[in-house]
């Protein structure tokens, strides 16, 4: 005889918790996650259908192999993993555990999820986090992100606001920083973030500060520039 599990009917998706990487893809219209363990050579999107690592046929969770996404019930467990030095970069995502699923004692092993919210740390600085910037390292078509601050995503090259984010990675995503939480499917406005409609007042703070950081670090150059043109003087 072969002892089976109980099956499990929830009436709803159960919800976990677990870090990622944020990643952009190559010509910029696309935002996604990897995985900081053995699904990290795979970017996946907001709703994802997990595939075995190994290359094997069978339909993730199989019970003879680790492959599917993983993630723990308490948040708190999350949020402890990004205390890794490995892992100061990364972001902790909520779940909608989807499709068939492995409950086991601290989290699940499952095929399908919804990323629900996704919460940014802070700027390898110090500073809070407005944006996700270019982290110095990537897969082939994506390039890897992690949160910073306006003065730091100034020098990384690539940088993306918290808003433009979740608009790019798209299906009603939420991304949550220093200034609240900015909902996904909005236009972008000229900070590349979330524009005014439906937004409260977290969010438009932080876009006003954003833009309000670049205005007068354009205004510096400028002064700048002035400044070279008088001690050059008139040109003869």
């Amino acid at each position: 005889m072969r002892l089976r599990l109980p099956s499990e009917r929830p009436t709803e998706p159960p919800t976990g918790y677990k870090i990622a990487h944020p990643v952009l893809s190559q010509d910029g219209t696309r935002a996604g996650f990897t995985g900081v363990s053995l699904g990290g050579a795979l970017p996946y999107g907001v709703v994802a259908e997990a595939a075995c690592v190994y290359g094997l046929r069978h339909r993730p969770p199989h019970r003879r192999c680790d492959c599917g996404f993983h993630c723990v019930h308490d948040r708190a467990a999350a949020e402890a993993l990004l205390c890794a030095d490995e892992h100061r970069g990364a972001v902790l995502l909520e779940v909608s555990v989807l499709g068939a699923y492995l409950r086991f004692e601290r989290g699940f092993r499952y095929a399908r999820q919804r990323v629900r919210t996704v919460t940014v740390g802070r700027c390898a600085c110090g500073a809070g986090a407005c944006a996700l910037a270019d982290a110095g390292w990537g897969r082939v078509g994506w390039r890897g992100l992690a949160p910073a601050c306006d003065a730091c995503a100034r020098g990384r090259g690539v940088a993306v606001s918290l808003g433009g984010f979740a608009r790019l990675a798209g299906d009603g995503v939420r991304v949550a920083g220093g200034g609240g939480i900015e909902p996904g499917g909005v236009g972008a406005g000229p900070s590349g973030g979330a524009v005014a409609d439906g937004l409260g007042v977290p969010e438009l703070v932080a876009e006003a500060a954003l833009l309000q950081a670049r205005l007068d670090w354009f205004q510096a150059q400028l002064a700048r520039l002035g400044q070279r043109g008088d001690t050059a003087g008139p040109q003869g």
